[in-house]
């Protein structure tokens, strides 16, 4: 079992843990994620990587709750421990020597863009971070993120703080203005990914987004993360997380991220009557 160092709560329905896992942050590489079970009743839940330290042997999740399972997660405090944790899992994103990368993380995907940061600036590669959230409270992050950032942009759908409007919109600007990007990663709400998808199209910018939203069981075994990309059928959990943007079926892909939405709401309900 995985203990629970430190938990910090980033906003009312986001929380950060800093985890005990030797094993898994020894091995940990950029755009991995872990499997986290929190009792014998519980259903797995894939979560990304925020970070990892190999020196003192912990990982650092974000969660958000979403669900039941999630919100059973959340409620754990400093000291208690996972049932279960698996990985690293998934494969390493494939980061440049060299360039200007920018990376766009959406509400949550702020945590996943970390590790890709911290590497990329380690390599002496540019980076540009914009990040998204519907107000400035909801902005999570910023501490982790901007220092390795060369240039940190956040976003808000009300304009409290950044740029007033989406991530994909300050993006296209940046690009029509002659931005020097040489590569994009996107992590973040399924809508926001295939929007940054299309900016970056006209301009051949090569561009890759994590599909973990329709992720479930983490092991290739359920099928219920397949997904079309350049016509060929894969498996977000195996064979990605991360995908050449431009070639993935988002029509397909956002079908499979809404397949459970009357379960999970039907369980959240029982939960609810249980309390």
């Amino acid at each position: 079992m995985a203990r629970i160092i430190e938990k910090r709560k980033l906003t009312p329905v986001t929380t950060m843990m800093i985890v005990d896992a030797p094993l898994v942050a020894h091995n940990a590489q950029p755009g991995q994620f872990v499997i986290i079970r929190v009792d014998d009743h519980g259903e797995r839940v894939p979560i990304s990587l925020t970070d990892f330290n190999r020196e003192a042997g912990t990982i650092t999740l974000v969660v958000q709750e979403v669900g039941v399972t999630s919100g059973l997660i959340c409620a754990l405090e400093e000291g208690e421990e996972l049932l279960d944790l698996a990985g690293p899992l998934g494969q390493p994103v494939s980061l440049p020597e060299a360039g200007h990368s920018v990376l766009v993380g959406g509400g949550f995907g702020a945590g996943a863009v970390h590790p890709l940061a911290r590497e990329l600036h380690r390599r002496g590669v540019t980076v540009t971070s914009i990040v998204g959230a519907r107000t400035a409270e909801l902005l999570i992050l910023r501490d982790l993120l901007e220092p390795d950032s060369d240039s940190y942009l956040p976003c808000t759908d009300d304009g409290s703080i950044g740029y007033h409007g989406f991530t994909a919109a300050l993006l296209g600007e940046l690009l029509e203005k002659g931005a020097d990007f040489t590569n994009c990663f996107a992590v973040g709400p399924m809508p926001m990914m295939r929007a940054v998808a299309e900016v970056t199209r006209p301009f051949g910018l090569k561009t890759m987004v994590s599909l973990d939203p329709i992720m479930l069981d983490g092991t290739g075994m359920c099928g219920a993360c397949r997904v079309s990309v350049g016509g060929e059928t894969k498996f977000a959990c195996v064979d990605g997380p991360f995908f050449d943007a431009h070639a993935v079926d988002f029509a397909g892909a956002v079908v499979r991220s809404k397949m459970y939405v009357d379960q999970e709401r039907l369980a959240v309900e029982r939960a609810a009557v249980g309390r």
